[in-house]
Parts: C-alpha cells; structure tokens; sequence
C-alpha cells in the first residue's frame, strides 16, 4: 500500500489554490493539473508499506498544536509547479514531529529536506511567472495518513487515519 503523511487543505484554502489554478490555465500554461480532491501538503513520503498498523501506531502519538498555514509563492522543482507556503514554528514542530515519531516505529520516509509547498501541475510548460498566487490561510489541527492508488486510471488519495 502506497502511504504519505499529509495536512489536509479546508476548503477555503483549496478554493484559493482552485482559483490560482484556474488563471495559470486562462494565462495557457499546460500540464497536468492536480484534482482539487488531491490537493495537500506533505510532511513525509512513505512510499509502499505492507502493514499501516506501525504508521497508524505511530502517528497517534503526534499531538499538534493548532497554527495556522499561509500560501506563499509559486516556484517549481523541474517540470513540477507548486504554492509554497509561509514557514512558521508550527508547521516546522509538526514536520519534525512527524519524522521523529517514524524514526522511533523504525518505519522508512523519503527524507528528503523538507520544502512545504502545494503540488498544483505536474509536466507544467509555458509561463506561469505572470500569474500572482491567490492568498490563502487555514488552521491545522490534525495530520492524515494518506494512501494513494490507482482508480479508472486515476490517482486517488485516501484518508486512512489520523492523529486525532
């Protein structure tokens, strides 16, 4: 089974995202566009897990003090384009706390530096440095653990479990 650990955006914040999408495609940049249900950040990569009961185990120790979650810029990493968001204690405490709880399971991440940002268009071309990112701004109070399979062809990412 294919696992992340993510936050899960409100709606007001994917509405915001949603909306910044809309102009990049209105501007003509091309790709694949993200489904606005796919939509979240990640605070660690997993990958395929045969067992999630260590991951559920682990991420139930996780308490998360409630802070707030501000969009930021867009940048891209190759071919990808995603909204950054604004860097702030809490964020950093939950992604820390995250990894130290998979460390302590002895449960395998991609540990990768962790750059918290919105995929939005996956193979992305033309020019989206014209397009402002719309502003948008949530309170998280929960970490999801993810799965991701594949549906009729498509993506799709599932809430397995929670910290709370």
């Amino acid at each position: 089974m294919r696992l992340f650990i993510a936050i899960q955006l409100s709606e007001e914040m994917k509405t915001s995202v949603i909306g910044t999408m809309h102009e990049l495609k209105k501007a003509g940049v091309k790709g694949s566009y993200v489904p606005a249900a796919n939509l979240h950040l990640t605070l660690a990569f997993l990958g395929e897990v045969p067992d999630p009961r260590p991951v559920k185990d682990a991420l139930r120790k996780i308490a998360v003090k409630p802070f707030r979650l501000s969009m930021a810029d867009m940048g891209t990493f190759g071919d990808i384009l995603w909204i950054g968001l604004k860097g702030n204690q809490g964020l950093s405490q939950a992604a820390r706390d995250v990894r130290s709880a998979l460390d302590e399971a002895g449960i395998e991440y991609d540990r990768k530096k962790f750059s918290p940002h919105i995929t939005i268009i996956r193979k992305m071309s033309g020019n989206w440095k014209k397009v402002p990112a719309r502003k948008g701004e949530m309170t998280v109070r929960k970490i999801s653990l993810m799965k991701s399979e594949m549906k009729d062809g498509k993506r799709v990412y599932t809430e397995i479990a929670s910290n709370v």
